[in-house]
Order: structure tokens, then sequence, then C-alpha cells
């Protein structure tokens, strides 16, 4: 059945569920290439173009082989593999990325294309300034990090999964006694893909007014393991590291979608989707370059790095850590009235620096 015939048929019967099931399933690149590698046209071709990947890119192979790579995509364009995405956290994930990123491996714009599901606007917003409102300005009498980590605790699934990377991130490793960084940042994704915002987002961005409240908001990721080390490791090599990584490079393309600042946005997201940018935020968490609050500050958040080994690139990582710290607010409503009040995003501070590191392809 054409997918033109199937809508009308199931809109006509009202089975509205299934078509969207259906619709899902025909945008699952596992399920697209599966389809294809059974095809005998498409087969070839997708064969074609993984070797073209595994060569590192059409570029730096001869002319014929990239009339052979640029004929391969052009010609999987018009099969099930075109338009197909991915789930975070999903089963897979790895594979399904790596068949999205094979269409997309080249001459790829990340501000424009990303492998996940767009996420949809319909998020309550008044909550979400409920938990992100400013608080160094004393608007806060309670420890909201402790009330958010209770919550958690009341909740099976945030409870096992929080329980989860906590003791991986912890656990020393018995040959060298340090702990387990991979398996530490897999169990942070596990926990930030699984576990509904309502209480990710609290207990990542619940407002503090003293260092105690701070400084656990500040390890709620377990930073000594999950990216921390004696030297800050250079900011351009991380994003390179990113960017050879399928996880990484999707989390890093779908912040760069969903975060771009725009400061006549109502929200200060380009997009006008402020639950997607804090979403998009949490799945940098557990990649090379997870931010994370960097002293007791709610607006100072940095990725782990330095720009100290940038060489001649030195002087534009050094102006790019400035402007984020001088520039960037967002705004989001704080009651039902739809008022609305600039306060420093800690989202939108990580966002410049991430953003214009890899917009500057010379980086790479």
């Amino acid at each position: 059945v054409k997918p033109v015939t199937l809508f009308f048929v199931l809109t006509l019967t009202g089975d509205t569920t299934t078509l969207q099931v259906l619709l899902s399933a025909g945008r699952d690149c596992l399920i697209a290439g599966d389809t294809c590698s059974s095809d005998e046209t498409c087969s070839p071709r997708l064969r074609t173009l993984r070797q073209c990947v595994a060569g590192n890119g059409s570029m730096k192979l001869g002319p014929g082989a990239r009339s052979q790579c640029a004929n391969a995509v052009s010609a999987l364009l018009s099969s099930p593999l075109h338009g197909c995405q991915c789930r975070r956290g999903m089963k897979r994930e790895k594979n399904c990325l790596s068949i999205y990123w094979s269409l997309h491996q080249s001459g790829l714009n990340l501000v424009e294309n990303y492998p996940y599901e767009a996420i949809e606007k319909g998020y309550d917003f008044v909550r979400l300034a409920s938990i992100t409102a400013d608080s160094e300005l004393g608007m806060t009498t309670v420890n909201r990090c402790l009330d958010a980590a209770k919550a958690c605790n009341v909740d099976d699934v945030c409870q096992k999964l929080r329980t989860e990377y906590v003791s991986t991130c912890i656990k020393p490793s018995t040959k060298s006694g340090l702990c387990n960084r991979s398996r530490c940042n897999k169990a942070l994704r596990r926990f930030f893909d699984r576990v509904p915002p309502e209480y990710t987002h609290e207990l990542l961005f619940c407002p503090c007014s003293d260092m105690a409240c701070s400084e656990r908001r500040r390890q709620t990721i377990v930073p000594s393991c999950s990216y921390e080390g004696e030297d800050k490791p250079s900011c351009l090599s991380q994003m390179r590291i990113c960017k050879a990584d399928y996880v990484c490079r999707s989390r890093l393309a779908q912040f760069q979608y969903d975060c771009q600042p725009e400061e006549q946005s109502a929200t200060g997201c380009k997009q006008g989707n402020y639950a997607a940018c804090l979403i998009a935020y949490t799945g940098l968490i557990g990649s090379p370059i997870t931010p994370n609050y960097v002293d007791n500050s709610t607006s100072n958040v940095s990725p782990w790095c330095s720009c100290s080994a940038s060489g001649n690139l030195k002087d534009q990582c050094t102006d790019v850590h400035r402007r984020c710290a001088e520039d960037q607010t967002v705004s989001l409503p704080l009651s039902n009235d739809r008022t609305f009040q600039k306060s420093p995003r800690l989202s939108l501070v990580a966002c410049v620096l991430i953003l214009h590191l890899s917009r500057t392809r010379t980086y790479f």
C-alpha cells in the first residue's frame, strides 16, 4: 500500500493512532536500512555508501570514487532511507545513527539537520520557569535541589536509573583504582534519555541560594568521574572527538538546532521551543563536551576544556568564553499572564561556546 493511499484510508476511518505508529516506523533509520538491504537495487548502493564513509568521506578519495559516492547518495535520496530519523536512547541507537550519518556525511550543515525526532512545543513553560527561575537574586527560600532528589527517589524509574549511574560513577576499577568513565557516561545518558524531564530538569536546573545547595547541584552528574581530569583538554580537540562519535555528533547537532540563540524571540531560542533546548542540553551530558556548572554561580556553565592549547586560534576561543559570560540571556514566562523576565540561562551560556567552535570548519 502506498503511503499516500494509507494516509487517506486511515484518516477516513479515524485510526490516527495506527497512522502515527506506521509513519514513525517509516521514519526509523533501522527499519529503513533493513528495507534497503533486502532490495536488490537499494542494497548495492547502500554498500557503496558505507565504503565511502569507511574511507573517511568521499573528499579524501580519488575523483572516480568521489563520483561513485555522490551517485550513491543521490540514488538513496529516493529510497526509504531518505528522511529517516532515530530516537534518543533507543536500542541500537549507534546503529541507527550510523545509517543516518552515512547519508549526511559530507557537506552537512548541522544547524539545519539532526537525526532525532523533533520535540513538540506542548511543554509546561510555567513549570519550567519555577524550576529554572534565577536563584542568584535570593528568590528561593527552600532547598529545591534537595526537594528534587526526594521527588526522584519516590519515582521508580528515576530512583533506579539515578542509583545506577551514581553507583557506576563512584565505583573504582579493580585495576587502576579509578572509575570507569565510559560506563559512567553511558549510565548518565541512560538516565537523561529515559527519565521524564520533570525529574531530570529539577535535579539539574534547581535554583540555589547558598554554597551547599550549589555544590550539590554541581555534583549531580558526578563530575570527578564523568569528565574532570588533572588538566583540561583543548576545546578544539574535544570537539573533534565529539564529531567523530555518532552519538555525540548527533546530540551536538540537536543542541545546535534547538538552542540557537535569538535576541528577538520571546523564549531566547530561534526555534521558539525552550523545552526542546533544555532537553537538547541534557543530551550533551555524558559526552566529550559535557557541560556543567563551573562554580556556584547559576549562569557560569561550560564544557570541561580550555583554550590554552588552541595555537593560533586561541584568541577566537577566548573571545567565545568572554561572550559566554557577558551576553547570553533568555526569556521565559514566569506566570500564567505570560509576562517575561530576562535572566541568565545556563543552557545558552554553554551554547555560545559549543555553537561557535562547531560551526568554524577550519577547526576540523
